[in-house]
């Protein structure tokens, strides 16, 4: 079976096609390498900033309602978003229109005009999108769990950036930032679903025939260092207590990863997990409970995360750390540890039923310059992890000078609730 075709044109391009024969849908997603690890403190917030733009107008579409419109019109779902390490802008379609999301994904990406007019209107959305994340807590605690990660660098900054630096953004800004970091080399275009690629592949050339072949700016290596546990704890009137517990594990290139996924499946990859079980079918202190990774291509990081009753935050934490502790003690037992495996594959195959899904799984392992792994290869994988390699990933992550916890309640004491932090 044919998973997708990998093309690289003269100027750096770099093309995935992902054929999904029995799709009704057809998603055409441009990644680049701009997100807010590319950015200096002066213009933090410019990587998703740009994002929103790029949707106000182009040369051939010279307003926003413009290109609403269309992609309306075409019944489209599509968006953009900003990470650390990307930016992404993305159409799923009826197959049938599949060119002309090609042509609009394609127009908004290189021929964004950023009128200065409507980027300082834009300055009052972007405002209003960081208060709205910060009166979700569930989200927010995430930010604050990255800023007692890295503290003050760009992996511990928030990607909408601060409303100071909003505030002065100008359209120069944008130029600049733009002619840096959206060139050729940096870019990769994925057209996932029933594509068909003789007739596809030459207009993807033709459409970006003219976009810059400059040299691509890099971003500033973050910096890992921690000596005892780490805590931060925001202060916020509400009716649950939000909080995450994690530690610094190691980056995407990492062989160990597969063990790590095996690993956070067994502490909090559903209701039958370690965690679920413990914090809220014995406790009943929780709502939510989870775990999961985030490996990045520098530097990464295992995390639970959990809404709990104010009055159980004691003894949620203990009972988080008691569970990281177990894995460092003990071999998985066999049939928990086929369980997990068994529950990654489900996940894996499910989550790429769709061509959307399908075209983020090929494109985000391209942009980050991975050697690009079929499904099937992960599943081997994962299907190879042993009981030995889950124990030894719990012991390198799980020490005390890796722990780190963010918390968002109402809660004035904080040094109370650092002292909890330890296994």
């Amino acid at each position: 079976m044919k998973y997708f075709k990998r093309i690289v044109l003269k100027n750096g391009l770099r093309i995935i096609l992902a054929p999904q024969p029995s799709s009704l849908a057809t998603t055409v997603l441009v990644l680049v390498e701009a997100g807010s690890k590319y950015e200096t403190k002066n213009i933090n917030g410019l990587s998703h900033f740009l994002e929103h733009m790029c949707f106000k107008g182009t040369t051939k579409r010279p307003q926003a309602i413009d290109i609403a419109s269309e992609l309306d019109a075409l019944g489209a779902s599509y968006n953009a978003f900003t990470s650390q390490e990307w930016t992404g802008y993305y159409a799923k379609v009826e197959t049938n229109n599949a060119d002309k999301a090609l042509d609009i994904i394609s127009d908004l990406y290189l021929n964004p005009t950023f009128a200065a007019a409507e980027i300082e209107k834009e300055k009052g959305v972007i405002i209003e999108e960081l208060n709205m994340y910060e009166d979700t807590p569930q989200r927010k605690v995430h930010d604050l769990f990255s800023t007692v990660l890295y503290g003050d660098q760009p992996a511990g900054w928030d990607i909408g950036g601060r409303k100071e630096v909003i505030r002065k953004l100008n359209r120069n800004n944008f130029i600049k930032y733009r002619d840096k970091h959206y060139v050729a080399k940096a870019t990769t275009v994925v057209i996932a679903g029933a594509i068909d690629e003789k007739s596809l592949l030459p207009k993807i050339k033709d459409h970006f025939i003219n976009i810059s072949s400059g040299q691509k700016s890099r971003k500033i290596k973050t910096i890992e260092i921690q000596a005892r546990p780490k805590s931060l704890v925001r202060f916020k009137e509400s009716d649950q207590t939000h909080l995450i517990i994690g530690c610094r594990a190691f980056n995407a290139f990492d062989k160990r990863r597969y063990a790590l996924d095996v690993l956070s499946n067994i502490l909090g990859g559903g209701m039958s997990s370690r965690l679920f079980q413990k914090v809220r079918e014995e406790l009943g202190a929780a709502y939510y409970i989870g775990s999961n990774s985030e490996l990045f291509t520098d530097h990464g990081y295992f995390a639970a995360a959990a809404g709990v009753d104010h009055q159980k935050i004691e003894i949620v934490i203990k009972a988080i750390l008691k569970e990281f502790s177990a894995l460092t003690d003990k071999n998985v037992p066999a049939s928990e540890l086929r369980r997990a495996k068994d529950s990654l594959s489900g996940r894996l195959i499910l989550g790429l039923e769709t061509s959307d899904a399908l075209a983020m799984f090929y494109g985000g392992q391209e942009v980050m310059k991975e050697k690009i792994v079929t499904p099937k290869e992960i599943l081997q994988k994962i299907r190879l992890v042993t009981p030995e390699e889950v124990k030894a990933v719990a012991k390198y992550i799980f020490q005390n000078n890796k722990l780190n916890l963010s918390v968002i309640g109402p809660y004035k004491n904080s040094a109370k609730i650092a002292g909890l932090l330890r296994l």
